[in-house]
Formats: structure tokens, sequence, C-alpha cells
């Protein structure tokens, strides 16, 4: 009986995925959980693998072919594939693949094969067009799949765009500066272009990428190093900056596959050795102008652009008031104090002062809905779950990436969260999907200094939490001046949605949290 072998199920964001690589042909023989065929979509690579173990006796979506969501692609039944009816694949057989895979790559022109459209990524509904921001590849200069050929700067986020094979560009239609559109055509890419990516001559490898096993093959291997990974796996190595000669692959030949990434960066196996510190880079000098009033003109960012707007938009809708309080934060600084070490050791991450107040504001969000509330509209939507946005400074801008269900999360995840976030934002690599939806939003100026401030509504919300420097200062405790460490905040709010009563009570709400911490675990 034939098994199905269906496309992944994609999620909403991706409608459809293109076949881009069979690793079996009919009549091969294929082991249960064996890379069987590779659908590229306008996010990532996505890996199906055997169902069964068995025979590929139909193939039903070709290479090139659009497919969706779990469509059939082709089916694995039981059969004999060799001569000795063990259902394992010949030697001989493989060996006459083998050759006849070198002698078509020798009768490869030398300029490359296959060509493919290289497009801009498709942009969700709030993003209408985005702009090259920059192109780390040159025309004729050689990438291997999935290396980053060009960042698309868009309102919110950096978006990078992969190449989809081995390869190099022959054509760019978008320079640097453009503005494009979703889906926009930017380059053309050829397969086994490029001056190092092409086949050498007798170099053995089949376009998969899997390498033969003769002294060819070898050579090749120096260039590119002796382990083949499979595009998820690659793209994860990528993303943990991994060493590679650490990890060992489990797949097909020694293939690393996602699973022994996933394995390696559970155990910390694979990670680099650590690099001498650098010096600090010098400051790139000012472009020479003439007398002595020197002035520099430059465009505004796209995010920049968006942040200005956002923040205009905001003041002119919004009946926008700010209320004030001051907490002594004695006994969160106590707290931190004495379960630091205790805490780093058991959780792998620091213990900060963001997880007090997220998890704070998220019981004091539960306790006042009308301030966990948006406007749409002559609507007023009232979320029945807590998503807090973190506001993050970056060299290009203000983003704010937002953690979910915050009222559920454990104060290590809130840490964990934000030390991610940032990090990321930091290297431009945040998903659209991470800064959309939040209900509230918590911004700390403290962090530079800013003793007090007035956070200006991030729409749709209709409240955000302005935290401060903490600085010691004298205070009347119990009739007598004791110094303590005071900081002061500051809830903006949009009076159409919410009364000054509630937005005075859910400041001092998050006050009486923080001075006792021990109420956020009694949750009272």
């Amino acid at each position: 009986m034939a098994t199905e072998i269906k496309a992944p199920t994609f999620p909403e964001s991706i409608a459809e995925g293109t076949v881009a690589a069979w690793h079996k042909k009919p009549g091969d023989s294929v082991e249960r959980d064996e890379l069987i065929v590779e659908i590229e979509t306008d996010k990532v690579v996505l890996e199906v693998l055997a169902p069964e173990a068995g025979t590929l006796t139909d193939v039903m979506a070709e290479e090139g072919d659009t497919v969706e969501s779990e469509q059939i692609l082709g089916k694995v039944g039981e059969g004999k594939t060799s001569g000795d009816g063990s259902g394992k694949p010949d030697a001989k057989s493989d060996k006459k693949d083998e050759k006849k895979a070198e002698a078509k790559s020798d009768k490869k022109p030398s300029g490359g094969g296959k060509q493919h459209e290289v497009k801009a990524p498709s942009f969700p509904e709030s993003i209408q067009e985005g702009t090259v921001a920059t192109w780390h590849k040159k025309v004729g200069e050689a990438v291997k799949r999935d290396d980053v050929l060009a960042d698309i700067e868009t309102d919110k986020v950096v978006l990078e765009v992969v190449a989809p094979a081995d390869g190099a560009l022959s054509e760019i239609k978008a320079e640097e500066g453009s503005q494009v559109e979703s889906e926009e055509v930017l380059a053309i890419f050829t397969e086994g272009a490029g001056g190092e990516s092409g086949a050498d001559e007798g170099a053995g490898e089949e376009s998969t990428g899997e390498r033969t096993e003769d002294s060819a093959g070898e050579k090749a291997d120096e260039k590119v190093g002796d382990k083949i990974l499979a595009p998820a796996a690659r793209k994860m190595v990528a993303e943990h900056d991994l060493d590679v000669a650490k990890i060992e692959g489990t797949g097909k030949g020694g293939r690393i596959l996602k699973e022994d990434v996933q394995k390696a960066v559970k155990d910390g196996s694979a990670k680099k050795a650590a690099k001498p510190a650098k010096p600090p880079a010098k400051a790139a000098a000012a472009p020479a102008v003439e007398g002595e009033r020197p002035e520099k003109r430059i465009p505004m960012s796209r995010l920049r652009r968006t942040i200005a707007k956002r923040l205009v938009e905001a003041q002119q809708t919004a009946a926008m008031l700010t209320t004030y309080n001051e907490v002594d934060m004695s006994a969160v600084m106590s707290l931190r104090a004495q379960y630091k070490d205790t805490f780093l050791k058991t959780h792998d991450t620091k213990l900060g002062f963001m997880g007090f107040f997220v998890k704070a504001a998220s019981e004091a969000l539960k306790r006042f809905p009308d301030v966990n509330a948006s406007i749409d509209g002559d609507d007023m939507v009232y979320h029945g779950y807590q998503d807090i946005g973190v506001a993050v400074s970056t060299p290009r801008g203000l983003v704010v990436p937002v953690l979910r269900d915050t009222d559920h999360m454990k104060i290590a995840d809130v840490e964990r969260g934000i030390v991610d976030f940032g990090k990321r934002a930091r290297d431009g690599k945040l998903g659209i999907d991470e800064m959309q939806g939040g209900t509230f939003t918590i911004t700390n100026g403290g962090t530079f200094g800013s003793l007090m401030s007035t956070p200006i509504i991030n729409p749709p919300q209709t409240a955000i939490l302005g935290m401060h420097k903490i600085q010691e200062r004298p205070m009347a405790v119990n009739g007598k001046v004791e110094i303590r460490p005071m900081m002061y905040l500051a809830v903006s709010y949009d009076h159409r949605m919410i009364d000054g009563k509630d937005a005075v009570q859910f400041l001092v709400t998050i006050k009486e949290l923080l001075e006792d911490p021990a109420r956020l675990l009694l949750d009272v």
C-alpha cells in the first residue's frame, strides 16, 4: 500500500511554496525519516522526510512546481529496488548514478545552469513597500545556498534575501536605495555560476550538494569543508554561530540534519572558541566640508520616518494625559541582591528589574481592563490576555517587540525574552510578527539616565508605562528621614478610553506590587 508524501503545513503568513529539489527519483529506495524533497517558500526552506521506508513510486509535483500547504507531492510504496530483493539500493546502481551525475556535471557550461528570479519577500498588509538597504554580494561573486544576498529595510524590520542555490548573481535589477514592492524581482541568479562555486573538473559534487567518496571529492571538501548540511540545518548553524566541525551528522553519508544542530545547541557542544576582543573601532571621519560651520545632510531612514509619523499621529489623535508616581525600589533591589547568583545558575540568565515590572504590569492590567484595551475606529476592543511590548533602542531607531501572554510567564522567561529581543533588535533580526499585536507597552528611559519623562502612547494601544533612573533620595519613613532608592514612574493614557481615576489606581497598583514583591507570588 502506498503512503502519500505531503507538503508541510505552512503557517498563515505563507500561502504557497516551490518544489526546490527532489533528493530521490522514482524507483529509489528510501528509509523512514530520510530527506526526500525540499520545499522553498518566501521565508524558509522546508525539508520533507520519508513517512515510511520503501520505494519512491510516484512524483506528483516536479521541481519548480508551486505547491500549497499539505498538497500531495508523491508516494512511497513497498517494493524491490535492486536485484538482491532486499529493498536496499544496489551499490553498482549507485555508482552508475554517480558517474552519470559526474558526466552531467562535466558537460555543464562554465557560466552556470538554471536561472532564478531573486524576489523581495512577501510583505504583510501593514507594509506597502521597502528599500534595498544593502547588497552583500556583487554580480559574479560566488555564493552558497542560503547566503544573504541583500537586506530590504521596511517600516519595521530589516528583511534578508537569501541565495536560492549555490551560484552567483548574474544581474541586479534593484540597486541600493531603490523602493521595491512585495515580491518584486530584485535580481537574476544563476546556479553554478561564480568564480569559486562552480563545479571543478572532477569535483564529484552532485547538484544536491552531496559529495562522492573519491579523491576528487576530497579535493572539493578541502575547499568547502568536510560536512554536508541540510538547508534547515545550515540556517540554524548560522543563527546560533556554531562550529560545524564539532557537529556529528546522523543523516545519510554523515549529512547534518536539523535535529543534529538542535542537539548541539541544547548540549552546547558546538560553540565556537571565543575570539580575542577587538579594539574599539574608530568613529568614521565626517566628510570634509569647507568653512568653520560644517553640516552633514543624510536622508532619514525608513524606520526613522515611520517612528516620526506614528509619534505625531499619536499626539494628534489621542486625548493623551500623563500621571506620575514614585516607587521605593528597596524591596526589589534586596530580593535581586539576595538571589541574583542562584537565579543565574538556575535559569542561565541574569535577574534584572524588567521582569518585576512586566509581572507587576500584567497583574495591574488584569485588574484594570480599560488600560489593556485598544481603540479601533469607533469601537473599544477589550483584550482577555496581556501582550506587553518592551521598547528597545537600536542604532536604526526604537522598536517594540512584544512578549506574549505575560501573565503566564515566569520572571525568568521574561528576562530571557528581553535579552533575546535586545540582541536581535540590534542585529536587525526581529521578525515583523514579533512587533505586532501588543496590548500595552513599557519603556525604560532610566537605562540612559532619564530621571523623568512623558512617554508617548503606541497606537492602537491606550496606555504606556515609563520607567526611569533609580536615584537615592531622602524619604520620610515612619516619621524618620531615610535614604531610599526611588524611581519615578509615568503612565501616559488615552483619556477617550481611560478615566483619570483608573489610570491613577492602575499606577498605584504597580507601585504597591513592586514595593512588596511577595504580593506578585501570593496574587494579593
